[in-house]
């Protein structure tokens, strides 16, 4: 009698675990987009009718939470969540600076030289990835590294 009871249970575990793993979101498994465009127009809802919440640039890293048509509803680096179009973003490695005043540098350390400073919000391709620095790419051209606590997501 024991043994079947446990069975039942580790069965029953086992179909929990299964069913959140599928079912829960997690930051590991989310899809990001990223702005291609150089100005995007997020709106309140899933059409061009719906109310402009604010606009981004090019790179703005998005988290998405579902998709309605043609239409993404994301999540950004700051929990504000908007609507943007299909056409207005792709797959592609990007971040946001998270934090004030980030030091971008010529190379992947401290040692390097400060190339400039990027206030909180500003949003980067992703070009490389070396242990804990990401070479990043302003819209306007500029590039530099900045250190991965400093940017959303985390890489």
């Amino acid at each position: 009698m024991l043994f079947s009871r446990c069975s039942r249970y580790s069965r029953l575990i086992t179909c929990i675990i299964c069913v959140c793993t599928i079912c829960l979101p997690s930051q590991g498994l989310a899809e990001f987009l990223a702005v291609k465009v150089p100005i995007a127009n997020i709106r309140s809802g899933p059409g061009e009718n719906q109310d402009l919440l604010w606009k981004v640039e090019a790179y703005h890293p998005l988290q998405v939470i579902e998709k309605n048509g043609k239409w993404y509803h994301f999540k950004d680096f700051e929990g504000d969540e908007g609507w943007v179009h299909f056409s207005l973003v792709q797959k592609m490695d990007a971040v946001i600076t998270a934090k004030e005043n980030c030091n971008i540098r010529s190379g992947p350390g401290t040692k390097y030289d400060i190339v400039f400073t990027a206030e909180k919000g500003i949003p980067f391709k992703v070009l490389k990835n070396q242990q804990k620095w990401i070479k990043v790419e302003h819209a306007d051209g500029d590039t530099g590294w900045i250190y991965n606590t400093l940017v959303w997501p985390n890489k």
